[in-house]
């Protein structure tokens, strides 16, 4: 799964790296679907890095890999 996970991250870097920003996966916990990753770049700190991280991030991985639940940010 965390194959997958990093595979699926791949494909949303780009987008954050446009504008300053990037990504980091952290764990995956494969008994509960709960991917952890690392926002940085522009993406730390950032006052719309939730909306990024819940609407943009997870709503992709969810639809590339079933087994994610969700996806938190950790420091």
């Amino acid at each position: 799964m965390k194959e997958k996970v990093q595979k699926a991250l791949d494909q949303v870097r780009p987008m954050l790296q446009q504008d300053g920003g990037d990504v980091e996966l952290v764990d995956v916990d494969e008994e509960t679907g709960v991917v952890s990753v690392r926002l940085t770049g522009a993406c730390k700190g950032c006052p719309m890095s939730q909306i990024t991280l819940k609407a943009g991030i997870e709503r992709y991985l969810k639809s590339e890999v079933a087994e994610v639940s969700s996806v938190e940010a950790v420091d």
